[in-house]
């Protein structure tokens, strides 16, 4: 593979610099979480957003859409949503003098799909989700339909104490990239929001990127160097989740993989050509904090998964003895 030089990391860089400093206009105070979700907009990833009701979590997705000028599409997950409420049904039709069924696309195609409160719906309509992050499709009665590229889901969900939710099942959990949380705004950003919003009128974006713009930039991204060394150390730090006390089930080889995909969004957010050890323990805490399950000692004694994440990451060293040090792609 050809890897990103100077100039296209540069470029790539300038847009994403643009993206990000959109979507702090749209979100106050949300500097970290900002970008993070371009970070994983990057890696072509899918993002699972959590937080109470009301903090902008839905503000955010749309005005990512918008800035990309990508056909975005929502999904209010609700107790009596149905599967193909979202990839869509055969409907009879009259074609031809005959009646026949003719597929009817659901809101899943789309460029960027908000799945608001998706942890609302039942288990079986959660399921609907699977096939169309996984293998960008959705088979309906046998037949399959592709789905637009770029495809992304973005999905919020309330935190599970809260009544009428549905814990997402681990294989759910897996195919999203990164899983962010959306805290509380601070006093300064409720200030701004107080004094340049108003209550049912969505704030003004423009567009930054177009979509072909966009495949370009994550084009690059594929192609950043990453250092066999930093391949080992993600490697290690994934295997690591299955010898933990805390920890019953560990990470996939999927969460090894998007851990390398953000940490070459991340570099070429910085304007570098090549990821370090740096950008994976950046990335590492948002991959894997809902790929790993505690066991119920560990959470009985207050363990959570971000803190058995951040053990792992004190624990296992960046290198091993014999391992070379890390070269530049350049």
């Amino acid at each position: 593979m050809e890897y990103a030089n100077e100039s296209e990391v540069m470029e790539a860089s300038g847009l994403v610099d643009g993206l990000v400093s959109t979507l702090n206009g749209v979100l106050f105070g949300q500097e970290e979480l900002v970008e993070a979700v371009v970070m994983g907009v990057l890696a072509r990833g899918h993002l699972l957003l959590e937080g109470l009701p009301g903090l902008g979590k839905t503000e955010l997705v749309k005005g990512l859409s918008k800035a990309l000028e990508l056909e975005s599409k929502r999904v209010q997950f609700t107790p009596d949503l149905l599967p193909g409420d979202i990839t869509g049904n055969p409907m009879l039709q009259e074609v031809d003098g005959r009646r026949e069924f003719v597929f009817q696309e659901g809101p899943i195609f789309g460029n960027v799909i908000l799945a608001d409160e998706i942890n609302r719906a039942s288990p079986k309509t959660q399921a609907a989700l699977l096939e169309a992050m996984q293998e960008r499709r959705v088979t309906v009665m046998g037949e399959s339909h592709v789905l637009p590229s770029p495809f992304f889901v973005l999905a919020t969900q309330n935190p599970i104490e809260l009544e009428g939710t549905y814990p997402l099942p681990e294989a759910q959990l897996d195919r999203f990239l990164f899983k962010l949380e959306v805290r509380k705004n601070s006093v300064e950003a409720l200030e701004k929001i107080v004094n340049q919003r108003e209550l049912g009128v969505e704030p003004k974006v423009e567009k930054v990127m177009s979509g072909r713009e966009l495949e370009r930039v994550m084009e690059v991204v594929r192609r950043v160097y990453f250092p066999e060394v930093v391949g080992n150390y993600v490697a290690r730090l994934v295997d690591a989740t299955h010898g933990n006390s805390a920890i019953k089930f560990g990470a996939s080889p999927r969460a090894a993989l998007s851990m390398v995909s953000a940490a070459k969004a991340r570099a070429v957010i910085g304007g570098r050509g090549n990821a370090s050890f740096e950008d994976v323990k950046a990335v590492a805490p948002w991959v894997l904090r809902h790929r790993v399950v505690l066991d119920y000692g560990a959470k009985v004694e207050g363990v959570t998964s971000d803190s058995a994440v951040a053990q792992l990451l004190d624990e296992v060293p960046l290198q091993v003895s014999g391992t070379p040090r890390v070269m530049s792609a350049n």
